[in-house]
């Protein structure tokens, strides 16, 4: 049987771990949550105690975890991937990091035997649990091909972004750029249209169908009218880290990223406020300014 390992099993970890196991993978994981190890189990896997133990159990291990700190310890680790995975074997990060730190694992790792695909994701909670997730994979070509059959099982779409550690993770910090802009504009559309008393869902049927509607507009929202700012997926940590790494990578190469720098302010106000939010929480902070709430029903 295909073996698999996966370090991280939340919102996004989890839909991995699904769609491996839906592929005929017999894929071990760790979590440092017990009930995300129970739900694991519960769907088909097998709980490990440390990253050693899922390194010797698999041929391919995705790495999902916050930050470049934290995949530095599970793979460069003393209990690390790097010297448990069998000689052949890849460590498939899939975790957005700094490109900087993703080039740093990668120089650790040679010679190793073990192989690093840099492939951060994009499609969110919605995109992993379905297993169509985008990913921007980075390796030698023959490394690529070897272990396709892994992201094939979990993705729709793999783009060959390049063959060296952190060239998946440039990618990644390219469009993160973008995609928080989009985010931050819908934010103020929709306190726009509710302080002008428009309904939540007529603008939803509006933006929806114009060439501004997108999974990324659309979605947001969505979430938005139907008040749902907790508990979708999409914890306002995990993007406020990502638009800190566009804009470093910006400070890094001298790139001025005026409008992501922008949303990355409304992120920050949003996380302040409400720290255990999602993406779209950043909208009631401009909604308490201008003192007008969007709802689906609301009339204009």
């Amino acid at each position: 049987m295909r073996t698999a390992g996966i370090i991280g099993i939340g919102d996004m970890g989890s839909g991995l771990a699904k769609n491996l196991i839906k592929n005929g993978f017999l894929v071990t994981g760790i979590d440092l949550k017990p009930e995300r190890l129970e739900a694991f189990v519960a769907m088909g896997g097998k709980a490990a105690q440390s990253p050693a133990e899922v390194g010797k159990a698999s041929r391919a291990v995705f790495v999902m975890v916050m930050t470049g700190d934290e995949a530095k310890e599970v793979i460069l680790g003393q209990d690390g991937l790097m010297s448990h995975l069998p000689k052949g074997g890849a460590v498939i990060l899939s975790a957005t990091i700094k490109p900087k730190e993703a080039r740093e694992i990668g120089e650790a790792m040679q010679g190793s035997g073990v192989h690093l695909i840099d492939t951060p994701v994009s499609g969110g909670f919605p995109g992993a649990q379905a297993g169509t997730l985008t990913m921007m994979a980075a390796a030698p070509e023959d490394v690529l091909d070897r272990f396709a059959p892994f992201m094939d099982a979990v993705s729709a779409n793999i783009h060959r972004v390049g063959t060296n550690p952190g060239d998946g993770q440039t990618v990644k910090a390219c469009l993160q750029s973008l995609i928080g802009a989009q985010f931050s504009a819908t934010f103020e559309a929709a306190a726009l249209a509710a302080k002008a008393g428009v309904s939540g869902q007529v603008l939803f049927d509006v933006f929806s169908t114009s060439s501004a509607g997108c999974g990324v507009v659309n979605n947001a929202l969505e979430k938005i009218i139907d008040r749902q700012f907790e508990g979708t997926g999409s914890h306002i940590n995990t993007m406020h880290k990502d638009l800190t790494i566009s804009m470093g990578l910006g400070e890094e190469l001298g790139v001025p990223l005026h409008t992501a720098a922008s949303a990355m302010q409304i992120f920050h106000a949003g996380r302040t406020k409400y720290p255990n939010g999602d993406n779209w929480v950043c909208t009631r902070v401009i909604e308490e300014i201008v003192g007008a709430e969007l709802h689906r029903n609301s009339k204009p």
